[in-house]
């Protein structure tokens, strides 16, 4: 088994064009990053406008749900209750009544219904 020799092109043209290949490819990607970067440039902002937004809506939260607990203390409805002429059980004034009986259930058939069933058997 025999390798072959290895030759390396250092020819002046042969570096000169790697150099400008090298050089246009970094020049493509500074061109790339910059233009991603001037695309993204309000993300940032807009995130912490959306933070500060759900912050405050989530104090607003909170305290409607603090006046919703508030509002429905059972002594506060009991108050609105008696103001708008709700009378206690006790002190209402009672009647009786008469309750009149359940009616009698139907009279069950004299004849029993016949059930025929047919059978096939494959």
């Amino acid at each position: 088994m025999r390798l072959g020799r290895l030759t390396v092109d250092t020819s002046l043209p042969t570096w000169r064009g790697r150099a400008v290949r090298y050089v246009l490819i970094y020049l493509l990607m500074v061109l790339a990053l910059v233009t991603v970067r001037a695309a993204t440039q309000q993300v940032r902002p807009n995130l912490k406008e959306a933070q500060a937004r759900e912050a405050a809506l989530t104090t607003q939260r909170d305290d409607l749900a603090l006046q919703l607990q508030m509002l429905e203390n059972p002594q506060r409805l009991r108050d609105w209750a008696f103001a708008n002429g709700m009378q206690r059980f006790t002190d209402a004034r009672k009647e009786t009544a008469k309750i009149a009986g359940v009616k009698a259930a139907p009279a069950a058939p004299t004849a029993p219904r016949r059930v025929e069933v047919s059978v096939q058997w494959k």
